[in-house]
């Protein structure tokens, strides 16, 4: 077992130093690791937490400026695995500040992730320097670590039937994962191949160079659409690695389905290329990319801002957009794509919650009508070029290449943003509302049927299992019921305006309650 905790860091070392030299790279990591180990272990008091994020997030950024100053994003460096270091390392702030806590006052979540014992500098070590996803992730908590190494991770529960067991070699209490990680190792080598080949015909010379103005706008727009398909099959690529070669290892084990009884190896997915490519909403496509980060951000960023005992509101979302947006760095393009998705975020909720119910039966069961077919595809086409035109600065970076490729499609996203918000400004949307209302009978259905907000996330939602009209009520904890309902994807803000209004809200109470205050004394 001691040999384990040492080869585990001796093997990032290796690379580190031995095939990159990355000597100053090391140093980065070192810095954040050694810095966040010690204010975890010295500092007592409910700011732990955020003296550790605030430490790792600035040296994250001391190191993005210094790699943009350069100017050359291509050379190798060390912001990437660091990127994935402060997802880790904020995260392991987080869990051992809750294992100093009262249990009774933490959310399952909480309870599972907590750290009631300081590792040891070794068994840290492991965590942070853990080969498989020290460059590229997947990132995962302090815990999920320790129950691999003392293989606790692969216990079945007392009573399980023996035939269920999953299937070991002699006595190693990891699960046979040979085949579901060389079938990941194949899929990744199958998207870096892609890539090579897209990239060589999608690329950034193609979309900012004189050839392009020579296509018609139809044809502009396919160009568009696969330079992000082409970039996206970079990141397939190394993820679809990266977690092969964490189920290899036994990490990616989650546990064995109920219902088909087979072992589950995506604990540490990180991508759905599927689901991006194939999403029919806005959510769906955030949601499928870089699935540990929406965990982190949700859970270490979105929730620990909250009151508690309140809901999450624009605080919570500012400092979630902030966040997500400093994580990545500080190239022009970011602002612009996240800022452009905000918006989508909005009115593809407001298409869902007022046009989309129109294309289900008015039974309230949310059954699809003869028409729903139509909603979807013209749906999926409007996700899939939105997000084309959405993502283009976040690979291009700055903006003078991406108002000129923005410039060359007639800024066709930003005008059906605007020309969409103005529709449902107008009346349209109270006729929508009614009529909604004349098909199933029933009033004030302005949220639309079938567990629209749910499934937007942006509203109170919808209880399904109890006759399908009544509100879920929010949680008092931390939880992922109040974190799936309202989080933001990604950083996203999923209604600016709402957002908007809730922190005028915000202001107006805490002017009142200062003016209170001040009048009371």
């Amino acid at each position: 077992m001691l040999a384990a905790y040492f080869l585990i860091p001796s093997v990032s070392l290796f690379y580190l130093i031995g095939l990159f030299d990355l000597w100053a790279g090391l140093r980065a990591l070192l810095i954040s690791s050694v810095g966040a180990y010690v204010i975890a272990a010295k500092i007592h008091g409910p700011y732990m937490p955020w003296v550790g994020f605030v430490f790792l997030m600035g040296h994250l950024s001391i190191n993005h400026l210094s790699r943009q100053s350069r100017g050359d994003p291509g050379v190798i460096d060390i912001t990437g695995a660091q990127m994935v270091l402060v997802m880790k390392l904020s995260a392991f702030c987080w869990n051992v500040h809750d294992g100093r806590l009262p249990q009774e006052g933490l959310s399952d979540f909480q309870k599972e992730r907590s750290i009631r014992q300081l590792p040891s500098l070794l068994d840290y070590a492991g965590y942070v320097f853990f080969f498989p996803s020290l460059f590229a992730g997947p990132s995962f908590d302090y815990v999920e670590y320790h129950r691999w190494i003392e293989t606790t991770m692969f216990e079945v529960p007392p009573g399980t039937d023996a035939s269920k067991h999953p299937p070991t070699r002699k006595k190693r209490r990891i699960p046979r994962s040979r085949t579901p990680a060389t079938l990941k190792a194949m899929a990744g080598l199958l998207w870096i191949f892609t890539f090579i080949k897209l990239s060589g015909w999608y690329n950034t010379e193609l979309l900012t160079g004189d050839q392009f103005l020579t296509y018609s706008f139809p044809y502009r727009l396919w160009l568009l659409h696969m330079f992000g398909v082409s970039s996206r099959t970079k990141y397939y690529g190394v993820w679809a690695l990266t977690e092969g070669a964490c189920i290899l290892s036994g990490l990616g084990y989650k546990g064995i389905d109920p219902t088909t009884g087979r072992v589950q190896w995506n604990r540490l997915q990180n991508v759905n290329p599927l689901g991006v490519e194939t999403a029919q909403n806005t959510r769906a496509y955030l949601e499928n990319w870089n699935i540990n980060t929406n965990h982190w951000l949700r859970n270490y960023v979105y929730l620990r801002v909250t009151p508690k005992g309140k809901k999450p509101g624009f605080r919570a979302s500012l400092a979630t957009f902030t966040t997500s947006a400093f994580w990545h760095g500080f190239y022009p393009g970011y602002y612009l794509s996240f800022i452009l998705a905000s918006f989508l975020q909005t009115v593809a909720k407001n298409f869902r919650r007022h046009v989309r119910p129109l294309f289900l039966t008015p039974s309230g069961s949310g059954a699809p009508t003869t028409t729903k077919r139509i909603y979807d595809i013209l749906s999926f086409f409007c996700t899939q070029l939105a997000f084309s035109f959405a993502v283009a600065p976040f690979i291009l970076l700055t903006f003078p290449a991406s108002f000129k490729v923005w410039s060359r499609v007639y800024f066709y996203c930003p005008i059906g943003v605007m020309l969409s918000m103005a529709f449902f400004a107008s009346p349209a949307k109270q006729y929508l509302i009614r009529l909604q209302e004349r098909r199933t009978g029933v009033g004030g259905t302005g949220a639309g049927v079938g567990g629209v907000d749910g499934v937007d996330g942006t509203g109170p939602g919808i209880d399904q299992k109890k006759g399908g009209n009544r509100p879920l009520m929010p949680s008092r904890n931390i939880s992922h019921e109040d974190s799936t309902r309202r989080t933001t994807v990604m950083g996203v803000p999923s209604d600016p305006g709402r957002e908007l209004d809730e922190m005028m809200a915000e202001v107006k109470a805490e002017v009142k309650a200062r003016n209170w205050t001040g009048g009371g004394g």
